[in-house]
This record gives structure tokens, sequence and C-alpha cells, in this order.
């Protein structure tokens, strides 16, 4: 996506932006696939969430590896549609903050939805996907080295708006992968006292 933003967007066409974003991002696909195949609600085993690491703790790993896709692609096809169809690169980022927004307070969910890692990936790809395999090799990494999804995930977002710009150039897209940043980390507040404390759970742990 290229860097150089139209700011005098009007804002009807931002909030465009921003609701066609949350209506991607409000899709829960890990319930939706994990119903499909007959398993529990993923709201009532392990840490509760809706996300690719709750459906890997049911023991399916295709579905938890078609969950994380699933809301991958809805982060990187909120800004697509945002970029090409709504209003060039502001409205793509308004989308991308609208998809991780739907994803983490899904109107169908009363609200109570994923943690985001997954949709915040998919929004870097869109975004510029070359740092999202930045992000990637970095959460693989920590991931392999200490089985931890939450730190992993943690660790990679806090690279990120520096990744986009020191390296990437991108100064806007930085601040507003920042915000999102901030945010992963508060929906994440629970694993962090988690990880303080010795209890969090590691990847592949069944709830």
């Amino acid at each position: 996506m290229a860097e150089t933003l139209n700011w005098s967007l009007s804002w009807p066409v931002t909030l465009v932006a921003l609701v066609v974003g949350y209506l991607f991002g409000s899709i829960p696909f890990g319930i939706i696939l994990t119903k499909l195949a007959g398993g529990p609600d993923l709201r009532s085993i392990g840490s509760g969430n809706i996300g690719a690491t709750n459906v890997l703790r049911t023991g399916n790993k295709k579905l938890a590896a078609a969950t994380l896709v699933g809301d991958m692609l809805k982060g990187t096809a909120a800004v697509l549609v945002g970029a090409h169809l709504i209003g060039g690169p502001q409205a793509a980022l308004a989308a991308g903050i609208g998809a991780f927004l739907g994803h983490l307070f899904p109107v169908w969910l009363r609200f109570k939805g994923g943690k985001g890692v997954a949709t915040y990936i998919g929004v870097l790809i869109g975004v510029k996907a070359s740092i999202a395999l930045v992000f990637a090799a970095i959460w693989l990494s920590l991931a392999y080295l200490f089985r931890y999804s939450s730190l992993s995930a943690l660790v990679a977002s806090l690279l990120t708006p520096l990744l986009l710009w020191f390296w990437a150039d991108m100064h806007q897209a930085a601040v507003v992968m920042g915000v999102l940043t901030v945010l992963l980390w508060i929906m994440h507040r629970e694993n962090i006292a988690r990880l303080l404390a010795g209890s969090e759970g590691k990847i592949g742990q069944k709830g």
C-alpha cells in the first residue's frame, strides 16, 4: 500500500471504510468452523477466546489452521476493499482499524470477541506484506523457543510499528499499527499477568 495518503478524504467515506472493515472483522471464524465440525463452543473451553490458539486446544490442528487463515484474511480483505473500492490508502487504514475492532468486539457475540493477533497480521499483510513476513518470522521463532503464543505475538507486535516507521518509511501506517498494538496489548493483559506469574498456557496445551 502506498505511503502517500489523502488525508482530505471525506469523513463519510472514512466512516464507510470503518463500518465495512468492522463487518469483515466481526466474522467469528473460530466459532463457525468449530460448530460446523461438531466441536464445543470455544467460549466454554481453555481461555474462552474465539481465535486459533484456543481452537488448537480442542486438539484439532486443521481446524485451528483454518481459523487462523480466516481471521487473517478478513483483515487483509478489509484493507484491500478499503484501498481499491472505497477510497484509497486512507480508507484502507480505516478499514483495517475497523476489521481489528470487529474481531475484538463483534456485535454478533455481544461485543466479546478474540484478542486480535491473526486479524492484526491480516491487516499488516494488506498494509505492507514484507513487514508481515518479518512479524511471522519473529512469532515463529519465539513460539518455537518458548511455546507461548501470547509472548510471541506481544513481542512481534511491539516491533511492527518500528519496522514500518524506520524500515518501510510508512509513518502514517506505523501510527495506525501502533494504535492497534496498544489495543492488542490491552486485550492480552491477563496473558501478560500469567506470563509474569509463570502460569500461561503453552501452545498445543488442551483446555
